[in-house]
């Protein structure tokens, strides 16, 4: 199987390697250390501030977008959503949830956030901002820099869920102000699904200090004081947790963040190169390097997935609902190559071939 999706994604040799063993019991000092590495860790990737901290849940990135609502916007709160596509919907989906009162910004598909869209919420009565930096289901990646400076100026609270975006794309949590910047350990941290985590800012901790959360699992107060001595409040995805620390270990001895983006960003322009002679239209005018997201002219998309799937042991990530039969994506992030990429061109070339698109 040649993984292409979006996540999870292909691992290293050494990460599943660790994956085969067998877990270890986790409330020990060694224990510790690895989660107080791996916190350190992802702060110097996320560009983050010294005092800023890293709160780890076993559940998947879903779980860390509602934690971070829930535990930072309250109803005093009036936040501006993001809403290009599925991910920013599920952030409606929770402020509506938790009451939170909010407006939409809702870009056209393909489309990113412009100054035009945010010129007449310009001193007004907002708190916070909520972005996908990265919105997975289309491919489009907003402008960070755009954002920022939107936030600065109205001193607004801003949450980024990166969780498709970092590695993949340059992102510095300290230069563009964001208060909580979310990702997940099956994106380019290339790792099995089962832990999301939260990079809190010194803004966010005090909010999370001061919130009333009615919840035990998500209560950020709780995994913060546990944090302080390298644990969780309760049991967490041990194996996986150790499964990121490698995964950060080869970042790190690799070059650290900026050469991961690189990779990633060279496979992705690598592949949209070499198809530009087949029969699809790039969906996001701004795309991320995680995913190239590609509408057949000429066939199905869902039929494209199925039988790369089921005719040539190739995964790329389908779509859900009204884009099922419209879009279909190709990641480039995880242990992949231009290699990888030259086996899926040639699977795609065959479909034209035999007139499949």
């Amino acid at each position: 199987m040649l993984n292409f999706t979006v996540g999870p994604v292909m691992s290293s040799e050494a990460v599943r390697a660790i994956g085969s063993e067998q877990v270890p019991y986790f409330r020990t000092p060694e224990f510790s250390e690895v989660m107080f590495e791996n916190e350190r860790m992802v702060k110097h990737l996320a560009h983050a501030e010294e005092d800023a901290r890293v709160v780890f849940l076993t559940a998947s990135g879903t779980g860390s977008m509602e934690a971070a609502i829930m535990n930072t916007l309250t109803p005093q709160d009036k936040a501006l959503v993001v809403n290009g596509g599925s991910f920013g919907q599920r952030f409606v989906e929770l402020c509506e949830i938790h009451e939170i009162p909010f407006t939409q910004l809702n870009p056209q598909m393909g489309h990113g956030i412009t100054k035009q869209m945010l010129d007449p919420f310009e001193g007004q009565d907002y708190t916070a901002f909520v972005v996908n930096l990265h919105e997975t289901s289309t491919g489009v990646l907003y402008d960070m820099n755009l954002i920022s400076d939107f936030c600065r100026r109205n001193h607004l609270f801003l949450i980024v869920d990166a969780i498709s975006a970092f590695l993949a794309d340059s992102f510095n949590m300290a230069e563009s102000g964001a208060d909580i910047m979310i990702t997940g350990s099956q994106k380019a941290l290339a790792c099995p699904p089962g832990i999301s985590l939260l990079v809190l800012s010194k803004r966010a901790l005090e909010r999370v200090a001061a919130s009333k959360t009615k919840c035990m699992y998500f209560d950020l107060k709780d995994a913060l004081r546990n944090g302080e001595r390298g644990q969780t409040p309760f049991t967490p995805a041990v194996g996986i947790l150790r499964q990121i620390h490698q995964r950060l270990c080869e970042i790190e001895a690799a070059g650290g963040a900026e050469v991961e983006t690189a990779r990633i960003a060279a496979l992705a322009a690598d592949f949209r190169h070499r198809i530009k002679d087949l029969p699809f239209q790039q969906v996001s005018y701004s795309p991320s390097n995680a995913v190239t997201s590609l509408h057949p002219t000429t066939a199905s998309a869902y039929d494209i997935f199925t039988i790369l799937k089921d005719e040539y042991q190739i995964w790329v990530c389908p779509n859900g609902g009204e884009m099922k039969d419209k879009v279909f994506r190709v990641g480039h992030i995880g242990a992949l190559t231009i290699d990888d990429n030259s086996v899926l061109i040639d699977a795609l070339y065959d479909l034209k071939r035999r007139n499949i698109i």
